[in-house]
């Protein structure tokens, strides 16, 4: 998580629940060494320590009462120096910093779904009702992928599900679907249903 989600109360519920963060801290964050750990600096790590809340602050140390492990390291494609707070003593800390990297490629995942999957409704407010509707967006995007490739199409894969969506009923072979006419030009289509206004009764 990132600064801003340094929240003493929260990050003690995550421990207690088992589970474990990786946060940056902010520079006037009030937090006491206990001991260092050796570090391979080579790796960019600088310092892996354990820590306290400042014993001075009771109102940190009634929030979050357990030790914590705080790591700095040196991130030379950006040359910043990044400083983590975490609960997990097992890890190494290179992999540490590592998860936190790992943190945008989340976040580019969850922007890739917005841009592509095009949910507007979610169908149930159940964790699992929203799960199972993006597992099966993210299926359908996926199966429209391999059918791009494996036939070749030309089309975007917006194209592409727009074609599928209002042919889903009929039965044809889907490069038959693509090959029409009027999804490669913007020539008129042509509509085999009959005119209501304009054909005689009786005919």
């Amino acid at each position: 998580m990132d600064r801003a989600y340094l929240d003493w109360k929260r990050l003690y519920h995550i421990n207690c629940s088992g589970a474990f963060f990786v946060l940056r801290t902010k520079k006037n964050t009030a937090i006491k060494r206990i001991y260092s750990n050796d570090v391979d600096k080579s790796t960019g790590v600088r310092s892996d320590q354990v820590v306290r809340t400042n014993a001075k602050n009771k109102t940190y140390q009634q929030k979050y009462s357990d030790k914590l492990r705080r790591i700095s390291y040196f991130d030379s494609n950006t040359e910043q120096r990044l400083v983590f707070l975490t609960n997990n003593f097992y890890l190494p800390a290179k992999s540490i910093a590592d998860l936190y990297k790992s943190r945008w490629q989340i976040e580019l995942f969850f922007k890739w779904i917005k841009q592509n999957l095009r949910i507007k409704k979610f169908y149930g407010n159940s964790s699992n009702a929203v799960k199972i509707q993006i597992w099966i967006a993210i299926t359908v995007y996926i199966l429209v992928a391999i059918a791009k490739k494996r036939l070749q199409l030309p089309h975007s894969h917006y194209t592409i599900l727009q074609v599928l969506s209002v042919t889903l009923l009929e039965k044809k072979p889907i490069l038959q679907a693509f090959s029409e006419q009027h999804y490669n030009s913007d020539c008129q289509i042509e509509d085999n249903q009959l005119d209501l206004f304009t054909e005689t009764v009786g005919q």
